[in-house]
């Protein structure tokens, strides 16, 4: 993406994601674009952020964070009045199952060389919100809640979950999670198991003109209605989502005893998908899930609470119940087609899309100039017609510019055949490390470490850990636009 105005929203992690703060600003600056950044301070506050850099007009609102941290980012842009800005992600939390789901390292270095390589899709989302509270009739002609104001969670990218997946969330600590990533979660699943029973579900469909018909009624232990397929980055439990075809894919394990419950649960770890068990699988745009007001909800990996489902109306008539097993929660779902622009990947070719491809756009506008590496001159050439350079030059080069140990290597976007090196350098006066990115284009002269010339595609294949030196000023925020860049190891 070319000439992109974006605000990167982090989520601090005790400090583990601003870290590399400087790192990325310096990805993002190489590639053009504008980068503000903002730290989430308390709960909510993402949703804040992102519904305010929407209506500031950024283009791009980038979540550095888990996949919490990306719900947050999407509310708070359909929350937005007006345009609505692309969302992206870089990976900095526990599952970072959407980065997975779409093909980013996850490494966030990595994944930002992949981010500036990126294009827009539009993609669908989930709705949901309570339908029917205990003692009030149902209804499906409620002004939409205002999220930003209320701190309500209406749309999910990835799934929503009722059942055992949300009890799980309850228990997992926040510190310890922080601490100890997923291990947290499965300590929480290993306490909450034992005492999981199955709950009565009744679905229903209630699309628009349509006459309400009964889907599937029952006993249930797990209910993921998903947009797209992985779940927790342990198996697929909607295997046929995909994110532009106007339908949510509902999977429903059903509840049995405790012997067959395992099965299904040791089934699913191990093929990644419900094999052979007790399972309901369908698919629709339009329906409500009624439910005792005990079973919990989550969003993209959240726990969310039932009052930010309830629209504003209704809010202060909701309250909790002292007997949640003994009142019912009816819950609408619907898919809403098309409705937001995410960043993926120009490389991504999975099948979440209905094309089977990725964006099918060229990571950049491009340079149709020929590449001059194979010509004569002297910038970057194959070294065919070339002379070596000198010996006194080469030790020059050598003993002023600036070391780079690379990390990370991508294509520009503001140029065909150019590339981005991500690096750190350490400054000659002070010893201090800094991250840099490296501009290698059409002026840059590529050598080995015996002077001779280099064909431009070298820079591209520059491996983690090699050194190159680097002649060419650095900017604040860490680009060096090199003129010599001499490959050493």
């Amino acid at each position: 993406m070319k000439h992109r105005t974006a605000l990167l929203i982090i989520h601090p992690r005790a400090g583990k994601n601003v870290a590399k703060l400087a790192d990325l600003l310096a990805v993002f600056s190489a590639a053009d674009w504008k980068t503000d950044i903002a730290l989430r301070e308390f709960g909510g506050h993402t949703l804040q952020l992102a519904r305010e850099a929407a209506e500031a007009g950024y283009d791009l609102v980038i979540g550095y964070g888990g996949d919490g941290t990306l719900n947050q980012v999407v509310n708070g842009v359909m929350a937005a009045k007006g345009r609505r800005p692309m969302v992206g992600v870089l990976p900095g939390g526990t599952a970072n199952v959407w980065s997975q789901e779409i093909g980013m390292p996850q490494d966030a270095v990595q994944a930002a060389l992949l981010l500036v390589n990126s294009a827009g899709r539009k993609v669908d989302l989930g709705h949901v919100e309570v339908d029917a509270l205990p003692g009030q009739p149902g209804t499906t002609d409620r002004p939409e809640a205002d999220p930003a104001a209320t701190g309500s969670r209406h749309h999910f990218l990835l799934m929503a979950g009722l059942g055992l997946d949300a009890a799980i969330l309850r228990r997992v600590s926040p510190t310890l999670k922080r601490k100890i990533g997923t291990a947290a979660v499965a300590l929480a699943a290993v306490r909450e198991l034992p005492a999981r029973h199955g709950f009565p579900l009744e679905i229903r469909s209630s699309g628009e003109g349509e006459e309400e018909r009964l889907l599937w009624r029952g006993d249930a232990l797990q209910v993921i209605v998903g947009n797209t397929r992985r779940y927790g980055n342990i198996a697929e439990l909607t295997p046929e989502a995909r994110i532009d075809d106007g339908v949510l894919d509902v999977c429903v394990i059903t509840a049995g005893d405790p012997l067959t419950t395992i099965g299904q649960i040791l089934a699913t770890l191990l093929h990644r998908k419900p094999r052979n068990g007790p399972s309901e699988y369908f698919q629709s745009a339009h329906f409500s899930m009624t439910v005792p007001a005990s079973v919990g909800l989550q969003l993209d990996g959240s726990r969310v609470k039932r009052k930010d489902c309830v629209a504003a109306r209704d809010r202060m008539t909701h309250r909790q119940e002292a007997e949640p097993d003994a009142v019912l929660v009816t819950y609408r779902f619907d898919a809403m087609p098309r409705a937001l622009r995410v960043v993926i990947p120009c490389t991504y070719d999975g099948p979440l899309f209905g094309d089977g491809a990725g964006t099918g756009d060229a990571p950049a506008a491009g340079d149709d100039r020929p590449d001059r590496a194979a010509g004569g001159a002297e910038r970057g050439g194959s070294g065919n017609g070339h002379h070596p350079m000198g010996q006194e030059q080469l030790a020059a080069l050598l003993a002023h510019g600036r070391r780079v140990t690379v990390v990370a290597v991508g294509p520009n976007p503001l140029r065909k055949g150019a590339s981005i090196v991500a690096g750190g350098t350490t400054e000659r006066r002070t010893g201090e490390s800094r991250p840099v990115a490296v501009r290698i284009d059409h002026d840059t002269t590529l050598l080995g470490s015996e002077g001779e010339h280099l064909a431009a595609g070298v820079a591209a294949g520059l491996p983690a850990g090699g050194v190159i030196v680097v002649d060419g000023r650095r900017s604040k925020r860490g680009v060096i636009r090199a003129k010599h860049v001499v490959v050493v190891a």
